[in-house]
């Protein structure tokens, strides 16, 4: 049926009959807010690249939990940025780290709200990497086991899941292991399967102050380039245990997060990732794109590629809109 019996705009010309019709929903449910706890008191530092996030010390991410789960938002996802570091990133996996004592502060003082923590060593080693540097390159089985420790001490600490980002072979294999033979096998993880080496995450780099000290990440994130690898490493993290699986960064591969969501019956979340939210912000601040509208769209257009989950800095905000009946 063709013009003029069809007439796409009989239905667009309603707010009431758009809404009926809408094939994609965003809900403050698909919302996970990352933070970064600091280590010290008093600290409450904005990120200068973005704009609205802060390096905070552990009684102000509690204060901002507690904002973000009377929002409604279901989860945080944690970083940590150390009092030291070293070059096996010690902090990472002690008892009494950043991440750990701040995991307890949350679930002492905010009942509610899920905590999630990213599982890594480049914000806790002295030279920026994501494990043991041997040869001049990260050296992939000795990092497993520090990687698998600093699961396991998250996990006591109190987190509801952890999220490896390292991108080392075989790390969701030790990490669930670990984590079931000391009794935590109900502990889910989210699995950075589809992780690739991008310039988005510069901003990040700042806040988790996180930079490498030499050379870069290519050795062990993803080429850009690729497609068909992205479903080699989700089928090789579902394999290993992964019950959450992710594409990062976001709107540069939503084909990818299209893919997952085609081949494998997965819960699927999305890292929007710094650069994206800076790019965002810096143009909304200087007037040249409507920030609400382009965020809600962009947010949309995860949900739309097939993301169940968004991890994201603007959950705060698309909360708020959400809840003034925004989309």
């Amino acid at each position: 049926m063709f013009f003029p019996q069809f007439r796409a705009r009989r239905i667009r010309g309603s707010e009431t009959f758009r809404r009926m019709v809408r094939e994609t929903s965003l809900s403050v449910n698909d919302l996970v807010y990352p933070m970064f706890s600091a280590f010290g008191s008093g600290i409450r530092k904005e990120v200068s690249s973005m704009p609205g996030i802060f390096q905070q010390s552990i009684e102000h991410i509690v204060a901002e939990a507690k904002e973000v789960r009377d929002m409604g938002i279901p989860a945080v996802l944690l970083f940590g940025i150390p009092e030291t570091k070293d070059a096996v990133g010690s902090d990472a996996y002690s008892d009494n780290g950043i991440i750990q004592e701040t995991i307890r502060a949350l679930k002492n003082e905010v009942q509610g709200l899920a905590v999630i923590t990213d599982v890594c060593m480049c914000e806790y080693t002295d030279h920026g990497h994501c494990g043991i540097i041997k040869d001049g390159d990260v050296d992939n089985d000795s990092t497993l086991e520090l990687l698998a420790r600093e699961a396991l001490s998250h996990a006591k600490a109190g987190a509801d899941m952890v999220a490896p980002s390292d991108m080392m072979d075989g790390r969701v294999a030790a990490i669930r292991e670990m984590l079931d033979e000391n009794g935590y096998d109900s502990i889910p993880i989210m699995s950075y399967a589809v992780k690739y080496a991008s310039g988005y995450y510069g901003p990040f780099r700042e806040a988790a102050e996180s930079t490498p000290q030499f050379g870069d990440r290519r050795s062990y994130q993803m080429d850009p380039a690729n497609r068909l690898e992205a479903l080699r490493e989700a089928a090789s993290d579902i394999e290993e245990g992964a019950d959450i699986i992710m594409v990062k960064p976001g709107l540069p591969y939503l084909d990818i997060v299209r893919d997952l969501r085609n081949e494998y019956n997965m819960p699927l979340a999305v890292y929007n990732v710094s650069g994206e939210y800076s790019m965002i912000k810096g143009a909304a601040q200087r007037g040249w794109i409507d920030e609400e509208r382009v965020v809600l769209e962009t947010m949309t257009s995860f949900k739309r590629a097939g993301a169940d989950i968004i991890i994201t800095y603007h959950a705060k905000d698309v909360a708020g809109w959400l809840g003034r009946g925004k989309i």
